[in-house]
């Protein structure tokens, strides 16, 4: 019985952690799982990380938050996005754009970036383009993990893209036989073409 009660305790406190991370990642609009736990950890006076949520429960309370509390206003901001990330792939279709990341799973607030994946010999392809088309960027580099032990850096080039930040990482070009993993489950991370990006907002 005290099993019981301990782990029930347990799930309830994980619980817990997933609703605050959920919370603070949709109205502080960070991207990040981890940095998300620690502070709603933090903030509930957790100090047991045995019985912090996974991101997949995490990523399920983003869910259930934004039913609770954004309903219609939540579809019509993804859809808003999802409108700016076709625009965005539009332009960089000669990258053989995709799609990934919350606009594309349906957990984007307002203030979430519109994330792609460009495929390219080189960055500087994609940094020549960008001032072609006249518009401002910034770059940086973001690394994405493949297996446990393998991790690589990729050049990211941030931007705007009608009412939206873009955020795109640009792979080599037999980068899409291969997608990093996802940092919420693990597995390889979803991507989605204009065609099927569009689809997507037909079925809506």
């Amino acid at each position: 019985m005290k099993n019981h009660r301990a782990l029930l305790r347990a799930e309830q406190t994980r619980r817990r952690v997933a609703e605050e991370a959920a919370r603070i990642m949709v109205e502080q609009a960070i991207s990040d799982y981890r940095q998300a736990k620690q502070k709603a950890a933090s903030r509930l006076g957790i100090e047991d990380r045995k019985v912090l949520p996974k991101n997949t429960e995490i990523e399920e309370a983003i869910h259930a938050y934004q039913r609770l509390f954004a309903g219609e206003t939540h579809g019509d901001s993804l859809r808003k996005l999802r409108l700016n990330a076709c625009e965005a792939m539009r332009l960089f279709a000669s990258f053989e754009p995709r799609l990934v990341g919350p606009v594309l799973n349906g957990t984007a607030s307002l203030h979430s970036d519109v994330e792609l994946h460009l495929f390219s010999e080189t960055a500087e392809a994609v940094a020549f383009h960008l001032m072609k088309l006249g518009i401002p960027f910034r770059s940086g580099e973001a690394r994405h993990r493949y297996n446990h032990q393998d991790t690589q850096a990729y050049p990211v080039f941030r931007f705007e893209a009608g009412d939206a930040a873009v955020r795109a990482t640009v792979f080599p070009r037999d980068g899409l036989r291969q997608a990093p993993r996802s940092p919420v489950d693990g597995k390889p991370i979803r991507r989605a073409d204009l065609k099927q990006l569009e689809s997507l907002l037909d079925a809506v």
